[in-house]
Parts: structure tokens; C-alpha cells; sequence
């Protein structure tokens, strides 16, 4: 190891430190309680150790509030306890594999601390999967036990009989003779529980845009890892947080994971409704939001009216990853909520990349902004040769304490100097900023050109009669490939197609002006926001 990497992290593990003080992890001068919160980690994982440090140093707080109600820091504790216990005496152990598909309440967390105190690996599946995913996946995972909200029982019923499978939420009227996890716990020990034989950690499960979604594991990382989210994003101590985005994707579960770490309020609704949103924002006093993008362009959608209904003065902090922001979307939420939204870029492979203060997207709408405390990125070109220059476009590589170790299936992404590959293209203009300019895989060769859908897609939703837009290229016998872009109208709006390339021209190059533009009442994404472009390739445009 070289003098210049040893100091590397030396500098890193000191800025970490500072950063996690600073948001009170670590709450000098009371060095007893960090030093508790250091031996829960080790013995329950960064997920469920600060739930029980928290417990156990008596924390007079509420940990969550759902449609069922609060549950304080010593009721999770107690019940995730219960629910090992149950678990145990089902033959579920220390390296046994769990799946969970389930909505943001109780059951997950429930779920989630006690696989961890358990030493299970809980593999978080998407909620929109259908039952062919949902078999692959856990198939492939090797899961032994399932648990699910009644409105999936449906999904659930296509995995194989030796599966013990659990409830995690009941509908009314629910004819099901499968246990909940309340029944479950009931009558069971609630008392601490011995550390588990090995730590489990979580699978999440990738986008899956491009096909079956790949299993990223997470195991046990450093606590100095946190300080990547808190060192631009100013989370602090005894917040409350609207958990909006779904828990089951890195997002969600990084800021939630966070949150419990700080003793904070995380308030969740199973289904995400924009004004239902702000009404629980005004209602506890919300100090933070986490969404992805396409709930704050439905939030923003709701139109100042409906906005200046609620109270949302307490917002602090709007979070939002999980896919680019454009640049319209930053103004409209400044313009909505204030200086308060922060971009997170990274991925499910990577975690953490960079982080985009108000400041930051003041200066320079729709950025990806800087690297945080322990994160470095680079960029390369396609002979893996690092591009310093600014506004020279590049793929994005990343390293940082909390990227994952290859996938769940063996394969893995590309690294290059122990930087791990992002999928995505972009450049650092000349403050240092970072923008993405797409997926690597999204460009489309156009007549010889290299066109990145982003850029006409962010021009495109920029017009007031434009609410989004989505660019992918089709097979051309002249050019290879020409442009065709589905836009979705703001309220009103007249479809005048011809404009719309005439706006497009005048602003871009001559190539990157789409030959087609087809109105949609709504893109296609997935249960986390991400957009399905292999669904607009195959959408039959004919009668459109």
C-alpha cells in the first residue's frame, strides 16, 4: 500500500469523523454512548445495532408511524426481539435466505431488524413484481422464507410449497390461513437476543430495466461509511422524516438506516399519494423528505394551489435519487419548497457518488454536484485513460467504503484503479461539478453522431407545455438510428409536434432534433421511478 493511499484514508477517516459529530453519531463528549453505538453495530449490523443502542440507552422517542400507528424505539426493539424468536423456532437461523415484498410500514421494519439480529440475509424485492420475476429472483437467491402484504398473496402463491411464507400486513376481511407476523410474535421472549453467529446484511435487487434484476449484496461496512449521506445532506439528530420514497430500494433503506441511527421520527404511508404527502409533512412537522424523482415531479405537478394549502415550513431538507434530476424539476421545487432539495447520484453497485446541495443546484440546475467525504470519482474514456479536462464527457467510476462486492449471480462491473463503474456517461464543468449525461448503453448513434437521450429530454421538459419527456432511438435504414420522443403534456397543452422540433433545433445540434414526437399520457417506469425505454421501443406508435 502506497504513503499517497495511506494517507488517503487517513484524511478520509478524519473528515468522516467530523462529519458524523457534526450530526450527532458520534456525540462528543459523551464518548460512553458512542462507544455503545460501536458495540451495537458489531453485534447486530449497521441497520439494527442503533435501534437497540437507542433502546437500551432508554431513547424516549417515537421510531415510526404508519397507518397503524407510533412505535417507539423500545417497541421495535422489543417486537423485532419476538419475531427472531418465532422465526428460530420455525427452523429459520443464521444463514438462512429471506425475501420480503412489502409496502412502507411496520411489517418491514419489523422485517428488517429482525433478520438482522438473526443473522438472515433478507432479500428486498421490488413491489411490482410480477410472478415470473418474483420466482427467478428467489430462486436464484435460494430463499426460504417469504414474507408479504396481503395485496401480493396473489405473487406469493408462485413460489414453491417449502417456502415458509408470512404475512406482514392483513387486509380487512382477509380469508388467508397464513400466519402475521403479529401471531408470530405473540407469546414469545421480547428480551435482548445474543449476537448472531454471522451478520446477514441485505440483497438489493437492481432496476432491472434491462431485464430480471440482478442481486447487489450488502454485508457489514464501516460506520464511517454513513458520513458519505450526512457530510452534504444535514440530517440531524432527533429529526422527524417523511420516509415517501419505497424502503425496499437503496434509497429508502440508506436514509431510513440513517435516520434510526440518529434517533430520528420516520413517518410512512404504504402508498404514495403527492398531497397525502404534504398533508403528513404539515401534519408531523416533517423535517425531511425522501422521494425519488418521479414523486417530486408529481408532488411539484399538484400546482401552487394545492401546495399552499399545507404548512410545509419545517422542510429542511428535500432528498431525492434513484434517476437524474432535470433541470427543470430543481427550479419548480425551489420555486415550490424553497433552498431545501439535495441530489444524490449513485447507484445500487456503487451507493454514494456525489451529492448536489441547494447551492449547488442553484448555481447549476439539475447537477449531480460534488463527491462527499470518503467518495472519489474519476472519469475515463473508452481506452480506460482518466479525462481531467472539464466539459469532456467520460464514464463515471466510483469508490467509496460502501460499494458492493459483485453481484449475486458472480458477475460484476467493470473497475478500473479500484474505482467501480456506474453505467453512466458525464463531465465536471469548471466549478468541479459533476453532470450526468446519460447511461452509458442509452446512447443512440445517429447518422455517425453520439446523441445521449438526457440532454433533449431536459430541454424538452423545460417548456412550460411539457410536463416529461423520454428520447430513444429507432432503427433507421439511412441514419442507423433516428430519435423519437414521447412527451407527456402539461394540463391544456395543444400537441404541435412540429414546434416542439423547431424548439429542439434552435437549441441543439441539427442531429439530435427528433424526427418523431409522440404524445403519451404517461411514461412507463417502474415501482422506483425508473424509466422502462424498452417499453417505449416496443410501443406500436402507429395510431399514436
Amino acid at each position: 500500500m502506497s504513503v499517497q493511499h495511506v494517507l488517503t484514508k487517513l484524511t478520509d477517516a478524519v473528515g468522516a469523523v467530523r462529519v458524523m459529530n457534526r450530526a450527532g453519531l458520534v456525540p462528543f463528549p459523551r464518548v460512553d454512548q458512542g462507544v455503545r453505538s460501536i458495540l451495537a453495530v458489531r453485534k447486530y449490523g449497521p441497520f439494527a445495532g442503533p435501534v437497540h443502542a437507542n433502546a437500551e440507552a432508554g431513547l424516549d422517542a417515537v421510531a415510526i408511524v404508519d397507518e397503524r400507528g407510533p412505535l417507539t424505539y423500545a417497541d421495535i426493539e422489543e417486537q423485532s426481539n419476538a419475531l427472531v424468536r418465532a422465526w428460530q423456532a420455525d427452523g429459520i437461523t443464521a444463514g438462512s435466505v429471506m425475501g420480503c415484498m412489502c409496502r412502507n410500514h411496520r411489517g418491514l421494519v419489523l422485517t428488517m431488524l429482525a433478520a438482522a439480529k438473526n443473522g438472515t440475509k433478507l432479500v428486498l424485492m421490488n413491489t411490482g413484481f410480477a410472478r415470473p420475476q418474483l420466482v427467478d429472483v428467489a430462486a436464484r437467491e435460494q430463499v426460504q422464507a417469504f414474507v408479504y402484504d396481503d395485496e401480493f398473496h396473489q405473487v406469493a402463491e408462485a413460489l414453491p410449497d417449502e417456502v415458509l411464507v408470512y404475512r406482514s400486513w392483513a387486509d380487512e376481511n382477509s380469508s388467508s390461513r397464513v400466519r402475521t407476523l403479529d401471531e408470530a410474535m405473540q407469546g414469545r421472549d421480547r428480551a435482548p437476543l445474543p449476537a448472531p453467529s454471522a451478520l446477514g446484511g441485505f440483497v438489493l435487487l437492481t432496476s432491472g430495466t434491462t431485464g430480471t434484476p440482478k442481486g447487489a449484496p450488502r454485508g457489514h461496512t464501516s460506520p464511517l461509511a454513513s458520513a458519505q449521506f450526512l457530510d452534504r445532506v444535514p440530517l440531524r439528530r432527533g429529526q422527524t422524516m417523511m420516509m415517501a420514497a419505497p424502503a425496499f430500494h437503496g434509497t429508502g433503506v440508506s436514509q431510513f438506516a440513517l435516520a434510526l441511527a440518529l434517533g430520528q421520527t420516520v413517518v410512512m404511508h404504504r402508498k404514495f399519494d403527492p398531497e397525502n404527502t404534504i398533508r403528513l409533512v404539515e401534519k408531523h412537522r416533517c423535517d425531511t423528505l425522501v422521494v425519488v424523482p418521479t414523486m417530486l415531479q408529481r408532488i411539484i405537478d399538484l400546482g401552487p394551489e394545492t401546495l399552499a394549502k399545507y404548512d410545509t415550513s419545517s422542510l429542511k431538507i428535500i432528498f431525492a435519487a434513484g434517476s437524474a434530476l432535470s433541470p427543470d424539476l430543481c427550479k419548480r421545487t425551489t420555486a415550490a419548497f424553497g433552498t431545501v432539495l439535495h441530489n444524490l447520484y449513485g447507484s445500487t453497485e456503487v451507493a454514494v457518488a456525489t451529492v448536489a446541495t441547494p447551492a449547488d443546484l442553484e448555481l447549476a440546475p439539475g447537477t449531480a454536484g460534488r463527491a462527499p467525504v470518503t467518495c472519489h470519482v474519476e472519469l475515463y474514456d473508452e481506452s480506460s485513460r482518466r479525462i481531467t479536462e472539464p466539459d469532456t464527457v467520460g464514464r463515471i467510476f466510483v469508490a467509496n467504503g460502501l460499494s458492493f462486492s459483485g453481484y449475486t449471480d458472480g458477475r460484476d462491473k467493470e473497475r478500473i484503479n479500484g474505482l467501480l463503474s456506474t453505467g453512466d456517461v458525464g463531465h465536471f464543468d469548471r466549478n468541479g461539478l459533476l453532470f450526468v449525461d446519460g447511461r452509458d448503453d442509452d446512447m443512440i448513434v445517429s447518422g455517425g453522431e453520439n446523441v445521449y437521450p438526457l440532454e433533449v429530454e431536459n430541454l424538452l421538459a423545460d417548456r412550460e407545455d411539457v410536463l416529461e419527456a423520454a428520447v430513444i432511438g429507432v432503427e433507421d435504414s439511412e441514419f442507423g438510428h433516428r430519435l423519437r420522443a414521447f412527451v407527456v403534456l402539461a394540463p391544456g397543452a395543444a400537441k404541435d409536434a412540429e414546434e416542439m422540433k423547431a424548439h429542439v433545433k434552435a437549441n441543439l445540434a441539427r442531429y439530435k432534433v427528433p424526427r418523431e414526437i409522440i404524445f403519451i399520457e404517461e411514461l412507463p417506469r417502474n415501482a422506483t421511478g425508473k424509466l422502462l425505454r424498452r417499453v417505449l421501443i416496443e410501443m406500436d406508435v402507429s395510431e399514436s
